[in-house]
């Protein structure tokens, strides 16, 4: 019998279906992995898993019998725990401290530290981490923090461990001594579910996969019953969802923008790459690439610790976004309603906001040609409704992209930086938001696309960069590009 399983595990959220009846058993003592693209609905599934988000529809059984968690410690009590890409750890207390978080040894009405400690010690011991107990998580190397993640796993008795993009962070040797634990925990009897993109430790943990695609289960079996290449295919298998825009003219030869061995530790190394005038170049790669920190550091947000930049033949290295606005190159953030826009704002206010000195004399805003200039960019990218008095929070997801679109046509910006342009906005949108990414190449303008949508990198770019792991992993032209080539090169499958 199986120590858990899923059974037609439904998850919608507006306008998107998550998980759709998703089904499939994980055995007591296998590493059962969980592999997809992103945006397939694995983390959706391990958060109904961790009691973290309820299901719409459907059951989880441990044992076979039903069961459901409405919180966190509904599944922790069960036996059951989620360890998440970024550890739930509290880094200012001790290493004893989190293993014990609401389950601490009372002597009487105090708190047992000593028992706590010895505890401590040992369960770390187990683990080959031999640190002083009340050492501050925060201190210790991720790999470490994965190791108190996982005592404090064992000291719930915990019968299933979920494991989300854990080497992500890892060096190949942490990684190994992370595959040993795995493997000890699999010999006691514990179920692993593990969730990665890297096809070759699914390959060495492994006895089981699940592929997710879409919110769907598309398959499950032995691991030696499929191939990498099988995987893949099976992981992107539907169609471009988008047409492809065609480039209205020839890039220019020049670059526009050239990087060379771009370098911040930890999060890229060694990045190369050019933008040109009429091209759109697509940044593809899986999540913790380093495509977004890539983009952060052109743009001026970051700071690079090695390489160098040129802009138009001349050394560029902003310091700030404000040095790179200077020079023309914007970057259009992930989490527009964040870091893209102030909500609040009217979206006359948002649009003129990078260029408001434009408009300004003697302390006072121009208030004619300020309208005249905001009502121009918005209705050039057909702006529904065109009010440019309208609060920017009223607007749909699509609508506020156009205006964060618009701000920075309005300053007239030569490198647009584009990262994930349409998260969060219904295919409609999608498709006017691409022809207008196009639109702005075909003016000349030199676009960088930062996206997790394969489908959509296929339908903009003119060359695409893969990213791997912090690294270009590859690139490949227009012509001849799939969903299938670009997940070979993010995953480094054969």
């Amino acid at each position: 019998m199986p120590l858990l399983s899923f059974d037609a595990i439904t998850k919608r959220y507006p306008g998107v279906v998550a998980l759709d009846r998703v089904d499939f058993a994980v055995e007591p003592g296998e590493v059962h992995a969980l592999v997809g693209e992103n945006g397939a609905g694995k983390s959706t599934l391990l958060k109904i898993l961790a009691g973290a988000t309820r299901p719409d529809e459907g059951t989880i059984r441990l044992d076979g019998d039903a069961t459901s968690f409405p919180a966190p410690r509904a599944a922790l009590d069960r036996g059951i725990t989620v360890i998440y890409q970024e550890l739930a750890l509290v880094p200012q207390l001790g290493a004893d401290a989190n293993i014990f978080l609401g389950m601490e040894p009372m002597r009487g009405m105090t708190l047992d530290r000593a028992a706590m400690r010895s505890r401590t010690a040992e369960s770390l011991a187990t683990l080959g981490l031999n640190i002083d107990p009340s050492t501050p998580v925060g201190t210790l190397s991720v790999a470490q923090q994965q190791l108190v993640e996982l005592a404090r796993a064992l000291r719930r008795k915990a019968g299933v461990i979920a494991l989300d993009e854990p080497t992500a962070a890892l060096t190949a040797r942490e990684a190994d001594h992370l595959f040993e634990h795995i493997a000890r925990l699999t010999a006691q009897g514990v179920a692993v579910i593990y969730v990665s993109h890297r096809l070759d430790e699914v390959r060495r943990l492994a006895r089981t996969i699940t592929v997710l695609r879409d919110g769907h289960r598309v398959w499950s079996g032995a691991a030696r019953d499929v191939s990498d290449a099988e995987v893949i295919r099976l992981m992107v298998g539907r169609d471009v969802e988008y047409e492809r825009v065609p480039p209205g003219r020839a890039p220019d030869p020049d670059p526009a923008l050239t990087v060379r061995d771009l370098t911040r530790t930890p999060a890229f190394h060694h990045v190369s790459l050019t933008l040109r005038r009429g091209e759109i170049v697509g940044l593809a790669g899986l999540v913790g690439a380093g495509r977004t920190e890539v983009g952060r550091c052109i743009a001026g947000i970051d700071r690079a610790e090695e390489g160098a930049m040129t802009l138009a033949g001349a050394p560029y290295r902003p310091r700030t976004p404000r040095e790179a606005i200077a020079k023309r190159v914007v970057y259009l953030p992930e989490d527009r309603k964040r870091h893209g826009l102030i909500l609040m704002m009217r979206i006359r206010e948002n649009v003129t906001l990078p260029v408001l000195r434009r408009f300004t004399h003697w302390g006072r805003v121009d208030a004619a040609p300020e309208r005249a200039a905001a009502d121009g960019a918005v209705r050039a990218l057909a702006l529904r409704p065109p009010d440019i008095e309208r609060v920017t929070r009223t607007l749909s997801g699509g609508n506020q992209q156009k205006v964060v679109v618009a701000k920075w046509l309005l300053a007239d910006a030569d490198v647009l930086i584009f990262d994930e342009p349409t998260r969060g906005v219904d295919v409609g949108a999608k498709v006017e938001l691409h022809r207008q990414i196009r639109a702005l190449a075909d003016r000349g303008k030199a676009v960088l696309v930062i996206s997790s949508e394969l489908p959509e990198i296929l339908a903009l770019a003119d060359r695409i960069v893969v990213m791997r792991e912090g690294r270009v992993a590859g690139e490949l032209a227009r012509e001849g590009a799939s969903a299938e080539s670009i997940l070979r090169l993010a995953v480094a499958a054969a």
